[in-house]
């Protein structure tokens, strides 16, 4: 086995584990942040994971008349999240899964898992269930469209919708991310991160108000083991796209093909640096909104997606300025 190729299977290696161990830890700092300006102690960071211990020795239960739907959802919801954990490039390009890192198939998985979660929402048959899988899918049909063509604004000058591709070039040249139409991409991502992953302005993860409900609604009826692995996958997926967001517009510390072990270490620190700076972002930015009236989360992803047109319409221009 050549050493590139060892190196990129440690990288892999070591981004999953990140992920499995760290996603709780994201949330519980982005909770503790939240909690500190708002002027109370909070439950430390190392929380969510007592929750998920503690509901792993929960027995579950099932509603009545539910069926494979119900049972399958937190299984896709945290099998499509390990695979994108696996494939998407938070702290090496070289990958031994590089091939599979494909724009469309990493939007693909995320809308899987989000589709399988709204199944298991509607199988229970609960007016609560319903709600939120029909808000979670008009959700989903805004926000995964966005994904698609902002990530595809600047795989427009790498000349690839491969993921490590993208950063590549990006890190190769830095400037590229001052760009219009990385900015304008950049901001497109940023709002439709906050969408995909349930947090305020679009919903909020700590209410149970029906009015207010999206992904909480989808989930009342499961308890125990079934329930931590729907938090825990909430979780993975928030650090993914936080790690993803950091990769493709702050690439610094990535490490690359024909780099060694010392580079597979750094890209780990990057990616937990980069990933913990950008949920304290997000965690202080909500302290400071409100959440939108649920008629208005479609204007706020429709102005997105023309971001993300627009940034596509840059980065044209600029390449056949080139």
């Amino acid at each position: 086995m050549s050493g590139d190729l060892m190196s990129g299977l440690i990288a892999t290696v070591l981004q999953v584990v990140l992920v499995i161990a760290g996603a709780p830890l994201l949330v519980g700092l982005m909770r503790q942040v939240r909690a500190r300006m708002e002027g109370r102690a909070g439950a430390g960071v190392p929380q969510p994971w007592r929750d998920l211990r503690k509901l792993l020795r929960k027995e579950p239960t099932e509603p009545r008349d539910t069926g494979w739907p119900f049972r399958l959802a937190p299984l896709v919801l945290a099998g499509t999240a390990l695979v994108v954990a696996a494939v998407v490039p938070l702290v090496s390009t070289a990958s031994p899964l590089d091939s599979a890192a494909d724009l469309f198939a990493v939007t693909a998985l995320l809308a899987l898992g989000s589709v399988a979660l709204a199944l298991g929402g509607l199988d229970t048959g609960t007016a609560f269930g319903g709600m939120g899988a029909s808000r979670e899918v008009t959700v989903l049909a805004l926000v995964e469209p966005t994904i698609l063509v902002s990530v595809f604004a600047l795989s427009v000058r790498a000349g690839s919708t491969n993921l490590g591709a993208i950063v590549n070039v990006t890190e190769a040249d830095p400037m590229r991310v001052l760009s219009p139409a990385s900015l304008l991409a950049a901001v497109a991502l940023a709002v439709v991160t906050i969408a995909e992953t349930g947090r305020i302005p679009v919903d909020n993860p700590s209410t149970h108000l029906e009015l207010t409900m999206i992904h909480e609604a989808m989930v009342l009826e499961y308890s125990g083991p079934d329930l931590a692995l729907i938090e825990w996958a909430s979780a993975a997926r928030l650090t993914v796209l936080l790690g993803l967001l950091g990769s493709l517009f702050l690439p610094w510390g990535v490490a690359t093909a024909g780099t060694g072990a010392l580079a597979v270490l750094i890209g780990v620190a990057a990616f937990a640096v980069k990933t913990a700076a950008l949920g304290v972002l997000l965690a202080v930015g909500e302290v400071f909104m409100a959440k939108l009236r649920l008629f208005r989360i479609p204007e706020l992803l429709a102005g997105s997606f023309l971001l993300a047109l627009l940034a596509v319409a840059a980065s044209f221009f600029l390449a056949g300025g080139a």
